[in-house]
């Protein structure tokens, strides 16, 4: 669970005082303000992690000493910036509403694989390309092969569903997945000048480092999507990189909501 200014009860009051143990001075009320949002930029400051002001599982782990190494940084993001040629803060918005703060599982038997989803249709589509006759398998499990979209478990259970699709076709099953904190589809894996599908997978276990490397490939094999961040014509930006549905779901007011609050900060901390 990620928190965020303006939330309240018994999770900020322990996320408080988590953050008093680590030497920040505020009052333990349980209500993440401005105060505690600057306390949780310290802490993230401290650690090298992204500094967003949101309170989830990273900042949570580096509070309670163990921080992961493979976790996002904000340098990383500095320097995916600097080679986009796009604003720092436009960067960060991608990041906090693509990926919801997590590439990586956190906890359970799925702990440090990297976030997925699974999608059937996708998966029909590349057993077609493939050569292979998908109606057999369409048949047979419906939830791995099929021409509608759906089927999802959900979180690190995802995992299991693309076990079982890649004893069908193992090409066929990475290539189906999107992967990390920026939800990139496996089928990419050639545009974006991987050496195949599991070349691809094994980036985006490795780090989140690595999956914002895959972001910004993706981001320069598109001069249009490339061409709608640098301009922060959000709305363009979500129909080319979440389809047409960002509409309904809001991804372009979100991101323009997002990229002020880090720009914002991004200005005051200067």
């Amino acid at each position: 669970m990620i928190l965020r200014n303006g939330d309240t009860g018994y999770r900020v009051e322990s996320l408080q005082r988590a953050l008093v143990r680590a030497g920040q001075d505020i009052e333990v009320d349980g209500w993440f303000g401005d105060e505690t949002e600057t306390a949780v930029r310290a802490v993230q400051r401290a650690h090298g992690l992204v500094i967003d002001g949101l309170a989830g599982p990273k900042t949570r782990d580096a509070l309670d000493g163990r921080p992961d190494p493979r976790h996002l940084r904000q340098m990383d993001l500095v320097n995916a910036a600097d080679r986009l040629g796009v604003d720092l803060a436009a960067v960060m918005a991608v990041n906090e509403i693509e990926s919801r703060g997590n590439g990586l599982h956190h906890g359970g038997p799925y702990g440090g694989e990297p976030v997925i989803l699974f999608e059937r249709h996708i998966m029909r589509r590349r057993l077609i390309h493939y050569g292979i006759a998908p109606m057999p398998y369409q048949r047979q499990r419906p939830d791995l092969v099929n021409d509608k979209p759906g089927g999802y478990v959900g979180g690190a259970r995802e995992h299991d569903r693309l076990d079982d699709a890649r004893d069908i076709h193992p090409e066929s099953g990475l290539e189906s997945a999107s992967w990390g904190l920026f939800q990139i589809m496996g089928f990419h894996w050639q545009r974006l000048g991987y050496e195949g599908a599991g070349a691809f997978a094994d980036a985006m276990a490795t780090s989140e480092g690595e999956q914002l490397e895959a972001f910004a490939r993706f981001i320069e094999a598109d001069p249009a999507l490339h061409s709608a961040l640098k301009n922060r014509d959000w709305a363009d930006f979500a129909r080319r990189y979440n389809g047409p549905a960002y509409a309904k779901n809001d991804y372009d007011t979100k991101l323009a909501a997002a990229y002020r609050r880090h720009a914002r900060a991004l200005e005051t901390a200067t």
